[in-house]
Order: C-alpha cells, then sequence, then structure tokens
C-alpha cells in the first residue's frame, strides 16, 4: 500500500513537472535558501505528498533545492526521496551520481582521510568495467580490498568500511542489510545511487561534496528516467550511435575553436575535467618522478570549486600541497608565478600551477609575453640541478574562443592543458558539461587524464553532448555580440556612476582577442570606519541586484551562471562562486554577465534609476 501511494506520486510528478526542471542548469535564486537548499526542497514537496496536491504550479512554486544541478535539483531531490522512503531511511542517506564510480571514491576518500580500510563486494565475478584495482592503490594510494561473492549473506565483519555494488538491479527490490556501509546501485547510461547505511550519517556530507566538486549528480533526464524505472515505466533507450556521431562532432568543433590537434575530452561538467587532469598529472608525476613531492599552485581566491578541489586533493593525496598564487587586487599573476615557481625549485618538486584567465571575479589578464616567460625560465633545485618544468593548467571559461593552444600562439613551448566549463557558452546554459584540450607540448598528458576521467566515470552524457552539438557552432558569434553588449553597458555604468569601480577588460586588451561579457561592480560607500564601509555597499549591492530582478523579471535573474543565451545574471561571488574560500580572501562585489540577447536599453533605464534613488537622493 505505502509504494501504491509513493508510486502515484511518481506517475503524477512525471506528469506534471515544471519544463525548468528538465532544460535549467542554474537555481533560481529568488526562491533559493542556501542553508535549508534540500531539505527546504522536499520538506515542502512532502506536504505535496501528503495532501495529494501535486500540480504543475505547486511542483512550480517549490523552493530550488541545492544550488547547480551538480550537487542536486528537483528530480535527484525526488528520486533520492522516493528510494529513501521505500527503504524507510533518511531522505539524504540516498545520494545519486551521474558518475558509476565517484560514490565509491566519495567513500574512499573519507576512509583515507579518516585512516580506514575499505572492503569493496562485487557479484558475478566481475567488477564494473570503470574500476581498475591497481590505479585506485597506486595513484589514488586508497586503502582498499576487492572481493567477489554471490552470496551477501557470506559478507564477513571487517575492520574498515565494506560497500557492496549490485549493477542494474530492481530499484524496489534492493536488499540492504545492516553488516553492509554502503550499498550502491550502478545504473547503466543513468549513473549510481548510494544508499548509507543509518550508522554511517556522518558519511553524508563527505560524499555530498565530492558529488558536487569533482562530480555531478544524475542529470535531471537521467534522474527521469530513472524515476521511471522505479515505477516500471519504460525509459527511452540512449541512441549510442547518435551519442558516437555527437562526440565525434563535438571534437572536431573544440579542435577548430582551439586550433589544436589533440583529442579532446568531455565531462559531465568542468569540476569533472579540471579533477581528471590533476589526478591525471598526478598519476604521471608519480610515475615519472616517483621520490618527488608534487605542488599545486593555486590562487586563493580564484573560483570556489576549483580552489576546494584543489586543497581536498592535496589533503587527501600523500606527498601532494599546495601552494598559494596570488593574481587579483593588488597582487600581480606574473611576479607570483615566478615567485611560487621560483620556490617549488628549489624543493626539487612537480609544479602544477592553475590560474583562469581573465581571472574571476576581477577580469583581469596578465601580460602575456612575462607570463610565458615566467612559465618558460629554467630554473635550478637549492642543489643545483635541473628542476621540473611546470604544467599549466588554464581555465579560460571567460575567454573560451581565445587561441592560447595554437602552435604559434605564446604558450606554445609551455605545456598547457586548457579546460573550460561547458556550462557557460559552449551550450548557452543548457548542460554542465565541460571539456579539455592540450597544447602539442602537452599531448603525452592526455592518455593519463583520460584514463582518470573513465576511471571515474565522469564522461559527459550523451544528452550533453547534443547540446554541445548543437550550440558550439555559433559560440563565437554569441561570444562577440555579448561582449559589445557588455561594452555598451559597462561604458553606461562609468557614464552615470563614474564614481563606481568597474573591474573588465581594457579596450586595449579586448583588441588582443579577450572579449569576456561578465564584469564585476564596486559600487560607491560611504561611513566612518572600514567595517562601515564593507556593511554599506554589500547592502547596496543587494538593492541593486534586487531592483534589477524586480523590475525585469523577464530577463534579469539572480543567478551565477555566464554566457547564457538571453538575459543578465547578477551574483555576488563571495557567497556563490567562493562559497568555500577563506573569508579575507573573498570578494563582496557585484558581478554580472550579460549575454547577446537581452533588452539593454531596460536594463539601464533602471540601473540609472537605482543610482538616483540609492545614490544621488
Amino acid at each position: 500500500m505505502a509504494f501504491k501511494k509513493l508510486k502515484l506520486t511518481i506517475e503524477q510528478v512525471l506528469a506534471k513537472l515544471p519544463n525548468d526542471w528538465l532544460n535549467l542548469t542554474t537555481h533560481r535564486l529568488d526562491i533559493y535558501n542556501e542553508a535549508l537548499a534540500k531539505t527546504e526542497f522536499l520538506e515542502h514537496f512532502e506536504e505535496l505528498y501528503k495532501n495529494n496536491s501535486i500540480t504543475k504550479d505547486t511542483l512550480a512554486q517549490l523552493p530550488t533545492a541545492y544550488d547547480y544541478i551538480r550537487l542536486g535539483h528537483p528530480l535527484s531531490s525526488i528520486l533520492e526521496w522516493a528510494l529513501a522512503k521505500n527503504y524507510d531511511l533518511p531522505q539524504e542517506h540516498v545520494i545519486a551520481f551521474s558518475s558509476k564510480t565517484m560514490g565509491i571514491f566519495a567513500i574512499l576518500r573519507e576512509n583515507s582521510i579518516r585512516g580506514k580500510s575499505t572492503q569493496i563486494i562485487y557479484q558475478n565475478e566481475e567488477l564494473p568495467n570503470k574500476l581498475n584495482p591497481q590505479l585506485i592503490k597506486k595513484v589514488y594510494n586508497y586503502d582498499v580490498n576487492f572481493t567477489s561473492v554471490d552470496d551477501r549473506e557470506a559478507i564477513l565483519n571487517f575492520e574498515g568500511s565494506t560497500i557492496y555494488l549490485s549493477q542494474n538491479e530492481d530499484l524496489k527490490e534492493i536488499e540492504l542489510q545492516p553488516n553492509i556501509d554502503f550499498y550502491i546501485s550502478t545504473l547503466d547510461d543513468l549513473g549510481s545511487l548510494v544508499f548509507v547505511n543509518q550508522s554511517h550519517s556522518d558519511y553524508v556530507p563527505a560524499i555530498q561534496h565530492v558529488r558536487r566538486r569533482e562530480s555531478i549528480a544524475m542529470t535531471p533526464q537521467n534522474s527521469y528516467k530513472a524515476l521511471q524505472t522505479l515505477i516500471d515505466q519504460k525509459p527511452e533507450a540512449v541512441d549510442h550511435r547518435q551519442k558516437q556521431k555527437d562526440l565525434t562532432n563535438v571534437r572536431s568543433l573544440i579542435n577548430s575553436i582551439t586550433d589544436t590537434k589533440t583529442k579532446p575530452l568531455l565531462g559531465s561538467c568542468g569540476l569533472s575535467v579540471q579533477y581528471a587532469i590533476m589526478m591525471g598529472l598526478i598519476h604521471e608525476s608519480r610515475e615519472r618522478y616517483p621520490e618527488k613531492s608534487i605542488k599545486i599552485i593555486v590562487p586563493p581566491n580564484c573560483y570556489g570549486g576549483t580552489n576546494d578541489q584543489a586543497r581536498r586533493v592535496a589533503a587527501s593525496q600523500e606527498g601532494v600541497d599546495i601552494e598559494d598564487l596570488p593574481v587579483d587586487g593588488d597582487n600581480d599573476m606574473v611576479k607570483s608565478t615566478d615567485t611560487v615557481l621560483n620556490k617549488v625549485a628549489k624543493l626539487d618538486a612537480v609544479p602544477i600551477i592553475i590560474a583562469e584567465i581573465p581571472t574571476n571575479p576581477r577580469v583581469e589578464v596578465p601580460n602575456l609575453n612575462n607570463l610565458k616567460e615566467a612559465l618558460s625560465k629554467n630554473r635550478l633545485t637549492s642543489s643545483g640541478n635541473k628542476a621540473v618544468a611546470p604544467i599549466f593548467i588554464l581555465d579560460q571559461t571567460f575567454c573560451p574562443d581565445y587561441n592560447f593552444l595554437g602552435e604559434q600562439q605564446l604558450l606554445a613551448d609551455v605545456k598547457t592543458i586548457s579546460y573550460v566549463s561547458g556550462s557557460k557558452f559552449p551550450s548557452g546554459g543548457k548542460c554542465t558539461a565541460g571539456y579539455l584540450v592540450s597544447n602539442a607540448k602537452a599531448s603525452y598528458l592526455i592518455d593519463y587524464i583520460e584514463t582518470n576521467l573513465n576511471l571515474c566515470d565522469n564522461t559527459a552524457t550523451a544528452l550533453q553532448l547534443h547540446y554541445l552539438a548543437e550550440q558550439l557552432p555559433s559560440m563565437k558569434t554569441r561570444i562577440k555580440n555579448a561582449y559589445k553588449n557588455t561594452r555598451q553597458f559597462v561604458n553606461f555604468i562609468n557614464k552615470v556612476l563614474p564614481e563606481a569601480g568597474i573591474n573588465f577588460v581594457s579596450e586595449e586588451v579586448s583588441n588582443q582577442g579577450f572579449t569576456p561579457s561578465v564584469f564585476s561592480l564596486d559600487l560607491p560607500t560611504k561611513g566612518a570606519t572600514p567595517e562601515e564601509r564593507e556593511a554599506y555597499k554589500r547592502e547596496l549591492n543587494l538593492k541593486l541586484i534586487n531592483k534589477m530582478i524586480t523590475e525585469i523579471p523577464s530577463e534579469s535573474k539572480y543567478c551565477v551562471s555566464y554566457g547564457q543565451l538571453k538575459g543578465c545574471y547578477w551574483t555576488i561571488p563571495a557567497t556563490s562562486t567562493q562559497g568555500t574560500t577563506k573569508e579575507e580572501d573573498k570578494d563582496y562585489i557585484a558581478r554580472v554577465s550579460v549575454s547577446p540577447e537581452l533588452d539593454l536599453e531596460k536594463h539601464q533605464l533602471v540601473f540609472k534609476e537605482f543610482v538616483n534613488q540609492e545614490i544621488k537622493a
């Protein structure tokens, strides 16, 4: 009887869900409370379930679940809720991944930090083909044993954690057992579901955080299919021939855009790609320089996901450490790069350096000739031997059309790997996928990166590839048009509010080919002390954003995205993209991203009203 009502509820959700639940990649911050995120969404949904009041309108009015679909969204949350209810688990103890293996890696990482062993039990004498026990032990240094059993009752008590792997099992008939700490059900083409034993609730945040920073939740479209499977509906199968066709097309487009010949790799999101890069380079370094330590050099205030991921990788990997690379504000990226690489050379360590160009949120571009010199300089260790040359990981999401990697470009002689978040310009906001490509100098690293991307099963889904195949051909034109709108908006703000601080590329820099469509805004402030001035500025930022999204609700959104097809997105990086950055490194400024299609005149009019009402009144 209980499942009968649950099935009816899921049928109603699938029949009446808002279109946005399948088609939006970013949250609606106008109905978003970050502190409550998933709990608030499911509490309200539970009321609809109890009252049999599920309609398209009531679903549309639910608070937002999580932040990006990377961490979770309405359909993945309902899938987790339904399974938790079916198995009498707390709702947060069911965690849906797009990857079939990242749930395993999340548990292994947490146990590595805790100093615990892990045993992985699997059926049918065969591990899922994505898993490679030797690599997991050799590259990730995880203490793990793999055991094949046909009888779950035969699982013995183990001094550590027990993971049970099951493939393509009926989601309604899973047999959870007290002596299984983590039950993971993998689903072909959809991802996996992690069921956490109630005695291990302290693992839940760590598993969810890996999903947020190194992978993504099961996508909305695949969560929809999993819900169909749960209630015995037959979901539409993946057309693997179309997927391969789209993959071939997308790779060709990326090579053309980036002026490269190496094979591009496609991941489920930008951070999935970055994680594959990081672990691929650690993999290669452990083989080539087994006695040397590895230094990940990263700006302390760059995009929060990049910062957080790098530091968590270092925390879980013996012999891997972080070196800060100050790049924004009063710091110069080139000088910082030279200083830090000199330090790492003296330590005789392997330098892996990560940077965004332009930077986020200050939208700064370093002198590229000087940066090339700093990265190319021959350095010596403290004993006078030749130091290991750096590998440069470049996040060029803000300007994915800029040619960094071609054979005649400045960075041609620097081992460089570039990656882009596909949720931005490449897909126009239609999916979260990310991609990477290398220059010729770093081409030998692609196999290492691909090995780790596949090991983590973080490759792009069929639908993500299809969106990229549709959107990439128009990307350069959209970037050009969005930049024109952004330049006009910036010029207008300079005119009506010249005392504001605006961080945007100069005309000189844009003439070099850097044409971003995002800028940051420091509104004029007042107060007797620095604390009062900072508080006043923060309040003014929010007033501006609230006015814009209230008066232009069809176009102005409170959202962290960038590269969208239409409208204008506003955010405060310190409370969104820099969420895990150290407080002293956060930037409480407004960040504005402008699309190729919007009512610019209306935005300028509303901004001018704000200036007259709040600043010049």
